[in-house]
């Protein structure tokens, strides 16, 4: 079997190296590739296009994660392709800045530039209009961004309470402050959907780990229930149990795959699945020992199942205030009191 002939050059290969396994069409031509090379390549699959103009490497792309690299990477693509002074925004910064985002497999990639306040979609790129100051663009790798704090309140504009207060809640954990979010939406004053991001602002909590623990908070609030996140238990085999949420007497626990999927399967246990649900038995066990009633959330409480998870929580409440009562123990308040200021996690921000 014979080899495939290498149809780029070390200039070529260096080039897109640099930029994360893009290259433009002119960079390409001006590196001394042929039209009928890059031809075959993309014909071949060593190559994709990964905007109009931009070619990105076939195995960086195939490999890139779909809801969050491979966005980036379109994203970059299409600031490559900008003449004018483009930078990434929304998603895309969001991606970049390592802040979470309602994953979708789909989403376009978002550019912004100086402007009065419009948007239009071509191909996959959305394109945004809208004024920003010089001090909230961020250079990441050689791409430039919004900010942190900028990017919470675009994601919020664009796609809800929901994706926002996902987005906010992360942008926290990772160190941003409230007040950051407040001076970036103060710009917005008469821009549609403003108040969603004062909505998002307000309800924000750096104390959430992950994008499900933010979710199952905004479904508790949207039912009125007064939420407590992360809250430390000593249970009796003398270990600390941290409690995603808390409503009086009764804590909630959610779970996602990412749970029971080993590292090389996109999750973080490190022992089988089963092994991983029988100690959560095993917790949600100890935790109702020390007279807290348990419900456990999944992705899809949140989403499709939404209706009957509300029926389900309610009635859930319902039976733990039977059992403990509506007031939490003194003996639980004081020890989270001494837990949480020894532990150093995150404050609501």
């Amino acid at each position: 079997m014979t080899s495939r002939p290498v149809r780029t050059t070390p200039r070529v290969l260096a080039r897109m190296s640099a930029q994360h396994g893009l290259i433009t069409r002119a960079d390409a031509l001006d590196l001394g590739l042929s039209p009928t090379i890059i031809t075959a390549l993309l014909r071949d699959s060593e190559w994709v296009v990964a905007h109009r103009g931009v070619y990105g490497d076939g195995e960086v792309w195939r490999a890139a994660e779909p809801y969050r690299e491979r966005p980036l990477l379109r994203a970059r693509a299409a600031v490559m392709a900008m003449r004018r002074a483009w930078v990434l925004s929304h998603d895309s910064a969001a991606h970049l800045l390592g802040l979470a985002v309602l994953a979708d497999e789909d989403a376009h990639a978002h550019i912004t530039r100086p402007g009065f306040t419009n948007a239009w979609t071509k191909g996959r790129v959305k394109h945004h209009l809208a004024r920003y100051r010089d001090g909230q663009v961020v250079d990441v790798d050689g791409t430039p961004a919004l900010d942190a704090a900028r990017t919470v309140c675009d994601v919020a504009r664009e796609h809800g309470f929901r994706a926002g207060l996902v987005t906010a809640d992360s942008a926290l954990r990772l160190g941003v402050r409230r007040g950051d979010l407040w001076e970036a939406v103060d710009s917005m004053r008469s821009w549609p959907y403003v108040t969603t991001v004062r909505n998002v602002i307000e309800a924000a909590d750096g104390r959430a780990e992950t994008p499900i623990e933010s979710l199952a908070r905004e479904l508790l609030l949207e039912m009125g229930l007064a939420v407590d996140p992360q809250f430390p238990v000593v249970l009796a085999d003398g270990r600390v149990a941290w409690a995603d949420l808390r409503v009086g007497c009764h804590v909630f626990e959610t779970h996602g795959l990412v749970k029971v999927l080993t590292p090389e399967q996109g999750g973080v246990a490190d022992r089988e699945a089963r092994a991983v649900l029988f100690d959560e038995r095993k917790r949600e066990r100890l935790l109702t020992g020390e007279g807290l009633g348990v419900t456990n959330l999944y992705w899809s409480d949140f989403f499709s199942g939404r209706a009957a998870a509300r029926a389900r929580i309610r009635a859930d409440l319902r039976e733990s205030e039977r059992r403990f009562g509506l007031e939490l123990p003194e003996h639980l308040a004081r020890n989270a009191r001494e837990l949480r200021g020894r532990d150093g996690r995150p404050s609501a921000g």
